[in-house]
């Protein structure tokens, strides 16, 4: 890690960390502790603390959870130098920061709300917000760490992970008991909330936000950016950078690129574009030219195209242990950034989770096992995971394939169809004559099962109430009030206007995204996809001649 600055004092590290050594063991005060390192060290970087945690302490379990962070700073107060690095207002940390803000005025209205008389309504309102902090969450997972690790600076990964997921699960734990009315207990977690998340808060802008200034390059910063717009933000707008000429604000959103830590090729065009790079090497310059795959010949370009339009979503592991692809679908279940290319996938994992990771490679390599199934099955959503040992012709392990794949919808099919239908049909045309036939038999068309998987897909909303704007399958108006339901059903195909006005309505296209909006109206359309409400009002109402 320490090449990654200049002038590094070894000698000094090692003095402030038997200072806090003493301080952390009770052998001094907190005032001969302070005084000390006024004597001895008299200013500190944040990176040489985040390089001292780094080398010279030993690890240990959830240590991120428990170090003290206002306790650490109360000790280094007199030395410790920091300075407000001005950055552009898309920059990735300028981001994480935007959100923090966000995050402070939350806890300060749960502060404020814990004081009186408990109102449901108005503690889930709040909730809704802070369970978006885990995009902020998965954002430092899946962009900042990854970046950081490969220059040496692992403990984010391994313990500061740990850390965002238990404040993630604390937030979660809180909601549900809001919802389940154990109206005491939710109460009586809110002091501890509010500490938990100000300490990882604090943390990140005292540490590893400074520390990751100092260690990330602009280059860098503006190929994380790219992988930020698919991840999304938590409560702040990030406009992606047409031009993709700097680093200070986010660039495109397309994450078509394979990666560029691992082919050490420019992030720029995508995957064809790199993989025609990397096989120029070895003479292959026409990346129309035909390539012989084991069962015909394809370009590059086709390659790509079908990995981006497969129903599924694959992940590939190499017999190192590195995460070396992924498909970049419209569709994908779980989020994924370029980032992950090239890194240990056991350190895309949290702790928990890891010994699983571990054992399935494991079991792989040594032949006893071939794959490994996993499902989740909640309310309306069934995703189904499976592992596979990659060998070659003579066996030897060369990797494992993930696939993953939403079977909602499969699971719901019943009967037969022999006949062919359309889930889409284009707007005022006619449906085909087999369709009407089938309804004659009263079955259900594929159509008919789709738009009601578009139309009810949206958290339990399946079952709630039609606002009185669709009449005999057609919109009548379009208020804020309106459901999303409402308006796929009367025409599914409205996702093109929506996905127009603004690229976070692409999470309709994701299986969680009934889950992640269980009260969609067009007003929180509009909040949550951060579209003026009476353009998005105008708009529908224009596209549907209202």
């Amino acid at each position: 890690m320490r090449e990654n600055f200049q002038n590094i004092d070894a000698k000094k590290l090692e003095i402030v960390h038997e200072i806090k050594s003493a301080y952390d063991e009770g052998k001094i005060s907190l005032e001969e502790a302070r005084k000390s390192l006024k004597d001895r060290v008299q200013h500190l970087a944040p990176y040489e603390i985040a390089i001292i945690e780094q080398e010279m302490v030993e690890e240990t379990e959830d240590e991120c959870i428990k170090e003290d962070i206002q306790a650490m700073l109360e000790v280094f107060q007199d030395v410790l130098v920091t300075k407000d690095q001005e950055l552009p207002e898309n920059h990735p940390i300028s981001c994480y920061r935007r959100e923090n803000a966000k995050m402070k005025e939350l806890l300060l209205s749960v502060e404020d709300l814990v004081q009186y008389p408990l109102i449901k309504n108005q503690w889930l309102e709040l909730y809704e917000e802070l369970l978006k902090f885990k995009i902020h969450l998965s954002r430092k997972q899946n962009q900042l760490y990854p970046v950081l690790e490969k220059k040496g600076f692992t403990r984010p990964t391994t313990t500061m992970w740990t850390l965002d997921d238990f404040i993630r699960d604390e937030i979660a734990e809180c909601y549900n008991l809001l919802l389940e009315d154990k109206e005491e207990e939710f109460i009586g977690k809110q002091a501890e909330l509010v500490a938990d998340v100000r300490d990882l808060m604090d943390k990140e802008e005292n540490i590893l936000y400074p520390t990751s200034l100092e260690m990330i390059n602009e280059e860098e910063f503006r190929y994380m950016a790219e992988g930020d717009q698919e991840i999304g933000f938590a409560y702040i707008s990030v406009q992606a950078d047409k031009s993709g000429n700097s680093a200070s604000a986010s660039s495109s959103a397309s994450a078509s690129t394979a990666g560029a830590p691992l082919s050490g090729l420019s992030s720029a065009p995508g995957f064809a574009e790199e993989l025609a790079g990397l096989l120029g090497k070895y003479g292959f310059n026409n990346k129309e030219e035909k390539l012989n795959v084991s069962t015909g010949q394809l370009t590059l370009e086709q390659i790509n195209l079908i990995y981006q339009h497969m129903p599924v979503d694959l992940s590939y592991v190499d017999e190192n242990e590195l995460v070396c692809f992924y498909t970049d679908t419209k569709h994908r279940v779980f989020p994924r950034s370029k980032n992950v290319i090239g890194r240990d996938v056991k350190n895309c994992h949290p702790k928990a989770s890891v010994h699983i990771v571990e054992e399935i490679i494991k079991k792989f390599r040594s032949g006893e096992q071939d794959k490994a199934e996993f499902w989740i099955n909640k309310p309306d959503l069934f995703i189904y995971i499976i592992y596979y040992a990659v060998r070659d012709e003579n066996g030897k392990f060369r990797g494992v394939l993930e696939m993953m794949q939403d079977c909602t919808h499969i699971r719901s099919l019943q009967g037969s169809q022999t006949l062919l239908t359309w889930e889409q049909q284009e707007k005022g045309e006619s449906k085909e004559t087999s369709e009407d036939e089938d309804k004659r038999d009263g079955s259900e068309t594929s159509e008919d099962v789709g738009n009601k998987e578009s139309a009810g897909s949206l958290g339990n909303e399946g079952n709630r109430e039609s606002t009185g704007s669709l009449t005999a399958g057609k919109l009548t108006e379009i208020t804020e009030d309106t459901l999303l339901k409402d308006i796929l059903e009367a025409d599914p195909n409205v996702k093109t206007l929506l996905f127009r006005l603004s690229d976070r309505f692409k999470a309709l296209n994701t299986p969680l995204a009934r889950i992640m909006m269980p009260k969609a109206t067009v007003k929180i359309m509009s909040e949550r996809a951060e579209v003026d409400l009476d353009t998005l009002l105008r708009e529908l109402r224009e596209y549907f001649k209202l």
